[in-house]
């Protein structure tokens, strides 16, 4: 898939059956960063997402029609959680991610401030630098980040 910043993405609802192609491209996405985290199981990455898919929290990400990532937002007491933001490997740095993330950061409800987990090292952290998240806390593994209720773009 060719891809520009200015592809033609869209999102939509997922479905039940969405789960386990998503499911696929976590794994993909993941795996280098699993691995050099000493952390990839082929099994478990896959089972990690099925047993947490939620198909009403969750967007699927269509470029040029097709589907090529997703995204979840979940709301707590106090926060929006950003999880399951995967693009397709060959569409990533050409700006989609960014349109995509910059759409749900608009979208956010009642004022909350949006808070997400990356792991430790992943080039995704710079992406949700660049759209006003900062670095809470840290573990061995993740990175978790919080971009407040005022925050910009």
């Amino acid at each position: 898939m060719n891809a520009s910043p200015s592809a033609n993405w869209s999102l939509r609802e997922a479905g039940a059956d969405d789960d386990h192609w998503i499911a696929e491209l976590r794994a993909v996405v993941l795996r280098p960063d699993l691995e050099r985290l000493g952390r990839f199981d082929p099994v478990r990455v896959r089972q990690r997402f099925l047993a947490a898919f939620e198909p009403a929290s969750t967007r699927v990400v269509l470029v040029d029609g097709l589907a090529a990532g997703s995204i979840a937002i979940r709301a707590d007491e106090d926060s929006l959680w950003i999880e399951h933001f995967y693009l397709r490997p060959e569409l990533q740095g050409r700006g989609i991610g960014s349109a995509v993330l910059k759409s749900q950061l608009a979208a956010g409800e009642g004022g909350r401030p949006f808070r997400l987990n990356v792991l430790r090292g992943s080039r995704a952290q710079a992406l949700y630098e660049r759209h006003g998240f900062v670095v809470e806390r840290e573990d061995a593994v993740d990175v978790f980040m919080v971009r407040g209720a005022r925050s910009t773009d």
